[in-house]
C-alpha cells in the first residue's frame, strides 16, 4: 500500500491557496495530520492531476469529478472538495502590488544610475569650480557630457553596482548563518539585539569593501579611456580581489591600504541603514495615526505607504551620510590613476575640441586627514560636491512612484466600474 505524502489530497488535509505554506511542502494545519508528520519536509511536488502513479484500478481523478462512495478513488484523493478560486479584485492586488515593486526597483538601480554616476564624478573631482548643488546645473553637464560621448557615458558601471548587491546579500546572509548575529530584528527587540544587527551590517561593508572600490572606479572613470575590448562584467570581480590581495598592476605610492579604509566603510554602512531604517519607521508610524481605518485589500494602503516610508528613508540617509560618503569615494579612489570627465563643462565644441578629463591625484594620509583637508581647502560646501544629482535621483524616483499610484487609482476605480 502506497504510503501517504502530508501534502497531497489524501485526507490529511487540503492546504488551500490562501494559505501562507501552500506549495512548501508542509503539512496543512488542519486536517488530522499525525504528530510525526507536523515538521516533516516533502522534497517531492504536489500531486497534478494526470500525473499520479496510479495503481492497479486507479484512474485519474478531474478537477470536475464528484466522490461517489467511499474508498471510490475520487473520493480517496480528495477530489470531491471544490477547488478554490481566486477572486479578480485579489488578481489585481497581486499584479498590483508585483507592478509597484518593479517600478520601485527598476527606477532605484536602473533609471537613477546616470545620476549616480555623475554624483560621484563630482565627489572625486575637487579640481571642479562647480559644486553642483542644485539638480539644474549637474542635469545641464549630464547633458552636455552625454551629448560629447554618446549614451553609455553616465551607464558605466551598472553591472558592477549589481555585483557588489550580490556580494553584499551574500556575504550578510553567510555571517548570519555561521554567527548569532541577527539579520533581522525582531517586532520586539533589546538592546543587545540591536547591536548584534548593526555589526552584521559593519561587518558586511567590510567584506564588501574591496568590490565596492573596483566598482567606484569603473563608475567615475572616463569612457575616453576605456578600453571596451578588454573589459567585462566580472572586472569588477577580478579587481576587487586583485585590491585585496594586492597583486595585479602596479598603482601609485598613494594608494592606501584596504585596512585604512575598513572603519570609514563600516561607519557610513551602519549609519546609513540606522538613519533609512528610523526614517522608515518613524514614516510608517506618521501615516498610520494620519489614517486610522486602513483597507489592506487595497494596494493604494497595503503598497505605497512601505516604499514612500523607505523612499524617505532613503532620502533621509543619504543626506546624512554624504559628507562621509565624499571623504569615503575620494579614499577609495587616490592612488588608483583613475581620469574622470571634467564636470565644468565637458565639451569643447566652439572650438572643435574633444570632450575634457582630468586625473584623481589626492594625497590624503587617511581618514581624518581627507576630512580636514576638504573643510580647509573648499569649505563645508565641498562636502556635498554633486548633491544635486542626488536630488535628481530621488525626484525622479518620487515622480515615478506618483505615476504609478496615479495609474493604479484608475485602474481600481474602471475595474469597480
Amino acid at each position: 500500500m502506497a504510503s501517504r505524502r502530508p501534502d497531497s489530497f489524501d485526507g490529511l488535509g487540503y492546504r488551500g491557496r490562501d494559505d501562507p505554506l501552500y506549495g512548501t511542502g508542509y503539512p496543512a494545519r488542519s486536517g488530522g495530520v499525525p504528530a510525526e508528520l507536523q515538521h516533516h519536509w516533502v522534497t517531492t511536488p504536489p500531486d497534478i492531476p494526470g500525473s499520479r502513479n496510479l495503481h492497479t484500478g486507479e484512474r485519474t481523478p478531474q478537477y470536475d469529478e464528484r466522490g461517489g462512495e467511499a474508498g471510490a478513488p475520487g473520493a480517496a484523493a480528495g477530489w470531491d472538495a471544490s477547488q478554490p478560486s481566486v477572486p479578480p479584485a485579489e488578481q489585481l492586488n497581486r499584479f498590483a502590488g508585483f507592478g509597484i515593486g518593479l517600478v520601485s526597483l527598476f527606477t532605484e538601480n536602473v533609471l537613477a544610475h546616470p545620476c549616480i554616476v555623475f554624483r560621484r564624478q563630482c565627489q572625486v573631482n575637487y579640481h571642479a569650480r562647480c559644486y553642483h548643488l542644485t539638480p539644474f546645473s549637474a542635469v545641464a553637464v549630464m547633458y552636455s557630457i552625454t551629448k560629447a560621448q554618446g549614451p553609455k557615458a553616465l551607464w558605466k558601471g551598472m553591472g558592477s553596482t549589481f555585483i557588489v548587491h550580490g556580494v553584499t546579500l551574500g556575504a550578510e546572509g553567510i555571517i548570519s548563518e555561521f554567527t548569532p548575529l541577527p539579520r533581522e530584528l525582531p517586532h520586539r527587540w533589546g538592546w543587545k539585539q540591536l547591536a548584534g544587527h548593526l555589526l552584521l551590517k559593519g561587518l558586511t561593508a567590510v567584506v564588501a569593501l574591496p568590490f565596492y572600490c573596483a566598482s567606484l572606479i569603473e563608475t567615475v572613470q572616463s569612457d575616453i579611456v576605456r578600453d571596451d575590448s578588454s573589459s567585462g562584467l566580472l572586472d569588477c570581480v577580478r579587481e576587487g580581489l586583485a585590491r585585496l590581495l594586492g597583486v595585479g598592476a602596479p598603482h601609485s605610492r598613494r594608494l592606501l591600504p584596504l585596512s585604512w579604509l575598513l572603519l570609514p566603510a563600516a561607519l557610513h554602512a551602519v549609519l546609513r541603514y540606522a538613519v533609512a531604517a528610523s526614517v522608515q519607521r518613524v514614516a510608517l508610524w506618521l501615516h498610520q495615526r494620519s489614517k486610522k481605518q486602513a483597507d489592506p485589500s487595497n494596494p493604494l494602503d497595503a503598497y505605497f505607504p512601505e516604499l514612500a516610508a523607505a523612499w524617505a528613508g532613503s532620502l533621509v540617509a543619504d543626506i546624512v551620510v554624504f559628507p562621509l560618503e565624499t571623504a569615503l569615494h575620494r579614499l577609495g579612489l587616490q592612488g588608483t590613476r583613475t581620469i574622470i570627465d571634467a564636470t565644468d563643462g565637458a565639451v569643447a565644441a566652439a572650438a572643435g575640441g574633444s570632450p575634457l578629463v582630468l586625473p584623481v591625484n589626492t594625497q590624503y594620509d587617511g581618514f581624518a586627514d581627507c576630512l580636514h583637508a576638504i573643510r580647509r581647502k573648499e569649505g563645508g560646501a565641498g562636502f556635498y560636491r554633486g548633491f544635486g544629482a542626488l536630488a535628481t535621483q530621488y525626484a525622479l524616483h518620487g515622480a515615478l512612484l506618483a505615476a504609478a499610484r496615479t495609474l493604479l487609482r484608475l485602474l481600481l476605480l474602471e475595474g469597480r466600474g
